[in-house]
């Protein structure tokens, strides 16, 4: 396994904790806009999703490529009474799934939470090993 020299243990830590909270951003604009009918193009709001990309080559940090728009269909719902429904009576509503996005930000905060973890474990090593050389 190749190891990129420039990254630290805490540069590494610390790139994780950024990219997750980016994540945790993205997750909550999609649940803020679960019930958004109309994102003001005249389409319901479309779930982002994150993708993330190494830093470096080898072992190194990670950071966030891109915010893409899920591909996913919309949800249709039966609503013949609204002024937006089609001929069938259905209206179409984002694409974002609560219990899911949920899960998704539970996830994005146990990474940040690994990530803190490990700068705060590292950050204790340099302090012993300072100790250690006085």
């Amino acid at each position: 396994m190749k190891v990129d020299s420039r990254f630290s243990p805490a540069e590494i830590a610390v790139s994780g904790m950024r990219a997750q909270s980016r994540q945790m951003e993205v997750i909550s604009s999609n649940i803020a806009n679960a019930r958004t009918a109309d994102s003001g193009q005249g389409q319901p709001y479309c779930r982002l999703e994150t993708v993330f990309r190494t830093q470096g080559d080898g072992v190194g940090g990670v950071e966030v490529d891109q915010i893409v728009p899920d591909r996913s269909a919309m949800q249709r719902i039966y609503d013949p009474g609204n002024p937006t429904a089609d001929a069938s009576g259905y209206i179409s509503m984002p694409n974002v799934h609560v219990p899911v996005e949920m899960m998704n930000l539970s996830t994005a905060s146990r990474s940040y939470q690994a990530s803190a973890a490990v700068l705060k474990r590292y950050q204790k090593m340099v302090e012993t090993t300072l100790e250690l050389l006085r």
